[in-house]
């Protein structure tokens, strides 16, 4: 998992004024949960768009005033209309104790029933992977070479490293080739 720095300001005032007057700074409220105190402080708005706004999902070195601490995010909210970050919510992280995040899923290979007409649809874009933080990597990597039409590759099909567990519904379908009409009338030829 990639490192990303990000620095904040800790924040005296708290409530929707505080919040509102912060955000109009173009800050960022956010919350630090997790082994030690809860920590509330700001961001600017500018720093943290690198860290949001890529495929990959990263570790983040905060610096809140002197304190240094690992974290992954945890939550994000966004304005409903207009799509600007309001709040953020990191969860401090340790090499002792295992963490939950979600990370990207990365197809490779040419399917066998997409050369058969079929069409390759990636129906779960994240996966939820529980290990320490240091262990997980930056996408999980599903080869489908071996996928026939109409077969489906579900979550318990994926397989993980040593350490990794996914918590995703062991049924749920990761990546399906589907029958296209050019697939079924040459399947009806034949």
């Amino acid at each position: 998992m990639k490192t990303f720095e990000l620095s904040g300001v800790i924040r005296s005032d708290y409530g929707k004024k505080a919040a509102k007057a912060a955000r109009k700074a173009d800050y960022v409220p956010c919350n630090l949960y997790g082994l030690g105190d809860n920590i509330t402080f700001c961001v600017k708005q500018d720093e943290v768009r690198r860290l949001i706004y890529t495929p990959d999902t990263m570790a983040v070195a905060l610096t809140i005033g002197d304190t240094k601490k690992m974290a992954v995010v945890k939550e994000l909210q966004f304005h409903p209309l207009t799509d600007r970050l309001l709040h953020i919510d990191f969860l401090e992280v340790n090499e002792q104790k295992p963490v939950t995040v979600e990370i990207p899923v990365q197809l490779t290979g040419h399917a066998e029933g997409v050369k058969a007409g079929g069409k390759l649809s990636l129906e779960m874009r994240k996966l939820k992977v529980n290990g320490i933080y240091t262990a997980i990597p930056d996408r999980v990597v599903v080869d489908v070479t071996e996928l026939g039409l109409g077969k489906k590759l579900a979550v318990a099909d994926v397989k993980m490293e040593e350490g990794l567990r996914l918590m995703n519904v062991k049924d749920a379908c990761v990546a399906q080739v589907k029958a296209t009409r050019a697939s079924a009338a040459a399947a009806a030829e034949a």
